[in-house]
């Protein structure tokens, strides 16, 4: 899979987990250069908080488009530091 926005690959991986319809990528499938830490967090009632990271591509930033949960609930322990995105960030085969 892999993970593009504003023309630039953000990130691959073929070991990406399906949850509720997002691929989360591996921590170290995430081209890190792209990503700003962000205050921003929201709370799943059964996966926990997430923690979100804004993204920067030559100038241009998407606010909080990228979320990954830093200590997820036990039933969402296989996402555990694994990144997802939405919007606008193309997600895709290939």
């Amino acid at each position: 899979m892999k993970a593009k926005w504003n023309n630039q690959l953000i990130a691959q991986s073929d070991k990406t987990v399906v949850v509720e319809g997002n691929h989360y990528f591996p921590a170290e499938s995430v081209k890190k250069g792209f990503f700003k830490e962000s205050s921003y967090t929201t709370t799943c009632p059964w996966k926990g908080t997430a923690s979100y990271y804004h993204i920067e591509v030559d100038g241009k930033t998407n606010n909080n488009a990228a979320w990954y949960y830093p200590q997820p609930k036990d039933a969402a322990a296989k996402i555990k530091d694994m990144v997802a995105f939405w919007k606008g960030v193309e997600v895709q085969e290939g």
